[in-house]
């Protein structure tokens, strides 16, 4: 702390003695020694405070990243850069085909028209005789439950034309209907 040599140190004794002089210079000794005591432990003391508010402060910072990490909505940042005006997200709510097909027990289909957006015309309506369309692509699990249908309940041979008597009937008799096998 000082640096002191022995030369100064011994003036200072000389001093002490000429002007405190040989009957006081115990207690003045004590009482110096008492106050760099005192000077000491308030430093200590200072120094611990001093340590203690920056561990504080820097527990502070730390609790507080800690409770910005565990706070952290990885899904909403990646959401918000990703579709940040929310179209991908409603893509794959509004599904437009989701009722446009759908599998009958018999093995046939049922087709709904899904309804048009309400900023388009709505084409003519199709004809009554015309057979619905068959979709492009038939998900494996349905092709796997119309399979199973048809061999459970397979559909009868198609029936023979009708016999037609009289003016525009054919030269060649009608061939009655072939029975199903049971």
């Amino acid at each position: 702390m000082f640096d002191l040599a022995w030369s100064e140190l011994a003036l200072i004794a000389v001093v002490a003695v000429v002007v405190i002089g040989p009957k006081d210079l115990p207690d003045a000794i004590r009482n110096v020694a008492k106050g760099v005591k005192k000077l000491r432990g308030m430093a200590a003391e200072f120094q611990t405070h001093a340590d203690e508010l920056v561990k504080e402060a820097k527990l502070d910072d730390v609790r507080q990243q800690i409770q910005d990490i565990r706070n952290f909505d990885l899904k909403g940042t990646i959401t918000r850069a990703v579709d940040s005006d929310g179209n991908i997200q409603k893509t794959f709510n509004d599904n437009p085909l989701k009722d446009a097909w759908k599998p009958t027990p018999e093995g046939g289909q049922v087709v709904t028209e899904a309804p048009p957006p309400a900023d388009t015309v709505a084409p003519p309506p199709p004809a009554a005789t015309a057979a619905p369309e068959a979709p492009a692509f038939i998900p494996p699990t349905v092709a796997a439950f119309n399979a199973d249908a048809a061999r459970d309940h397979p559909l009868p041979p198609p029936a023979a034309p009708p016999v037609v008597d009289g003016p525009g009937a054919p030269d060649k008799p009608a061939v009655p209907p072939a029975t199903p096998l049971a």
